[in-house]
């Protein structure tokens, strides 16, 4: 019995030290980009972006990427970015909707207790006050479906909601991580698919309004049909909406990925959230003009003009 202790005992202090190192700093190798120039686009005069703030969570960099400190309290904000185009206007995202408060107590205990907000103005009320009507969108992207993306559909009825099918088989597969957007009962889901070819080393791409404006690929391994999505706006400006790929700046700029134990509560395909890190790092690298947006990250969301400002 007492060899039985000791073992045990020794197996615990090595996973103890095992999850220690998992917050250690560890960086990502990033090879050359395959791709010399950037893609064609041809933005219309009349398209801009904005972003709309929905609340925020409170958390730690030591909990966003690999060798962050602990004591490095960060605001990890929920915001929606409005994309205007004269053939559709788009949400990417919706952030906290109005019924948040309801739809937290539908996850599992350990992520309530682990859970710290402050509400927002939903994007919906946002829409109306700068007289935007719900009519008026051609869709809701989604990043993702997990619930801090999806919550605002609440008070989105009747909005076409853009989905891959991966992510849209995640949603059947998984019920327990899909629970909010499931508890919205029937949405007006609009299936794409990645049709077109490479863009900047991603395998496959989705151009929406065919101009290169708005460009969406597949990023799967935060969910299976994880999407990243690149914006050029008509100033030439363009930005790279990550989603849930990294949380925090850091974890494109060293890069970084989550710790051990938070791709565990998740559920991550690690090779893939890897891959898929290594490659934007290495956009970021050769072209520092795209401006990445993690979807959490306070300091690119204070980049973006708020709605009903516009950039163009």
């Amino acid at each position: 019995m007492r060899r039985l202790s000791t073992a045990f005992v020794l197996l615990m202090l090595i996973g103890l030290v095992a999850l220690g190192r998992s917050f250690s700093a560890a960086t990502l190798e990033v090879p050359p980009l395959a791709s010399d120039s950037l893609p064609h686009a041809s933005p219309p005069a009349g398209m801009s972006l904005s972003m709309l703030p929905t609340g925020s969570m409170q958390s730690t960099a030591a909990l966003a990427y690999r060798g962050g400190k602990f004591g490095d309290q960060r605001d990890f904000v929920m915001p929606v970015i409005l994309v205007r185009h004269p053939r559709g206007n788009l949400l990417f995202d919706t952030g906290f909707g109005r019924t948040v408060d309801e739809q937290v107590k539908l996850q599992p205990k350990l992520m309530q207790l682990a859970t710290t907000y402050q509400k927002g103005t939903p994007a919906a009320d946002q829409l109306k006050a700068g007289g935007l009507k719900l009519t008026d969108l051609a869709g809701v992207v989604l990043t993702h479906s997990h619930w801090d993306h999806i919550s605002g559909l609440d008070s989105l009825p009747g909005v076409p909601v853009w989905i891959n099918a991966a992510e849209q088989a995640f949603i059947v597969d998984e019920p327990e991580k899909a629970a909010v957007l499931r508890s919205l009962g029937e949405l007006n889901y609009k299936r794409y698919e990645f049709e077109g070819g490479p863009y900047l080393d991603f395998p496959s791409s989705h151009d929406v309004w065919g101009d290169g404006s708005i460009v969406l690929v597949p990023a799967p391994g935060h969910t299976p049909g994880s999407t990243v999505a690149f914006i050029t706006l008509p100033s030439g400006k363009r930005y790279a909406l990550l989603g849930d790929l990294v949380w925090q700046n850091e974890g494109i700029d060293l890069p970084a990925e989550r710790p051990w134990l938070l791709r565990r509560v998740i559920g991550e395909n690690d090779a893939q959230v890897r891959e898929n890190i290594v490659r934007v790092a290495a956009i970021h690298k050769r072209f520092p003009e795209i401006n990445m947006v993690p979807a959490h990250d306070a300091r690119a969301a204070a980049m973006l003009p708020v709605f009903p400002a516009v950039e163009k």
